[in-house]
């Protein structure tokens, strides 16, 4: 069985990633049987980028050309200026070094990790570039704010947009960004279902500088319980049945959690009642919260 809705991160391969992850980084050789996992279960696109650590190199090392999947990789964040003549040149290089280290021909899509690239004009023209050339077959960018995701999806320029969505991140739920993206033809791919772990994380281990997140957690629980629903089913499910999303990207640092995301997407929940509630709960939640970046600046 294909899971063609789901798309596995690989931040946490090449990094030591995440606010609830006791793991650290795992091994090369828990990281390869992670991904006999995932493509043994059907998962078909893998999400990497340059900024993820050696995350490239392993899946390269580990064969995933030999694999009929799609591999998504990301422009190296804050490469160039606005009026760089060397742009094209220095896209094309990039790209290259990413099918070098991941040992493919083309990557099946490319991002760009800096939202504001997007306003670039060499950048967007070398990435069509590249696509012509036929580095890439799809190129898009990768968001934060709700401003950029509407410019992106408004602008009839990019074939794919990766947005943050969650149960405590609805911003675009609130907006024609859905509508948009699905007139335009604009593939969705949604991530941080998990908020990094925050949504999963037990109240006495939440840091002080989130201490407001054990109020909307208890609001949560209170929710999910009512249906018997777990909270990661409840998180991964809430962006996975999401009409408007057409692929969620979900990591995991261990076998454990793979196996049960899986599981989860497979399971057959009643969910529509449960993400109703859920939904109309959590539709405005502070930016300090919602944005990791935010997290250690407090």
């Amino acid at each position: 069985m294909i899971l063609d809705k789901l798309c596995l991160g690989t931040v946490q391969f090449g990094l030591e990633y995440g606010i609830n992850n006791p793991h650290g980084q795992p091994t090369e050789k828990e990281v390869f049987y992670m991904l006999d996992e995932a493509i043994e279960q059907g998962i078909t696109i893998f999400d990497t980028a340059f900024a993820y650590g050696n995350a490239e190199q392993l899946l390269g090392d580990y064969g995933i050309s030999n694999h009929k999947v799609q591999v998504i990789s990301k422009l190296k964040p804050n490469l160039i200026g606005n009026n760089d003549p060397n742009t094209r040149k220095l896209v094309e290089d990039e790209i290259v070094q990413s099918l070098r280290r991941i040992k493919i021909n083309v990557l099946d899509g490319y991002l760009l990790h800096t939202p504001t690239d997007f306003y670039n004009e060499r950048i967007i023209d070398a990435l069509q570039y590249c696509k012509y050339k036929g580095f890439i077959k799809s190129f898009g960018v990768s968001i934060y704010e709700t401003k950029h995701a509407l410019d992106v999806v408004k602008s009839k320029v990019v074939d794919y947009i990766q947005v943050p969505y969650s149960i405590f991140d609805q911003r675009l739920d609130q907006t024609e960004f859905f509508t948009l993206a699905r007139e335009n033809n604009v593939v969705v791919f949604g991530r941080s279902a998990f908020l990094q772990g925050l949504i999963l994380m037990k109240e006495d281990k939440v840091p002080g500088q989130l201490s407001k997140v054990k109020e909307y957690l208890r609001q949560f629980d209170k929710i999910i319980n009512k249906y018997n629903i777990s909270r990661a089913e409840a998180a991964f499910l809430f962006s996975y049945t999401h009409p408007g999303i057409d692929h969620v990207v979900f990591g995991v640092d261990n076998i454990e959690q793979l196996q049960e995301d899986i599981y989860i997407s497979r399971k057959a929940i009643d969910f529509a009642k449960c993400r109703e509630e859920l939904s109309q709960c959590f539709q405005t939640i502070e930016k300090s919260i919602i944005f990791p970046s935010l997290w250690t600046k407090k």
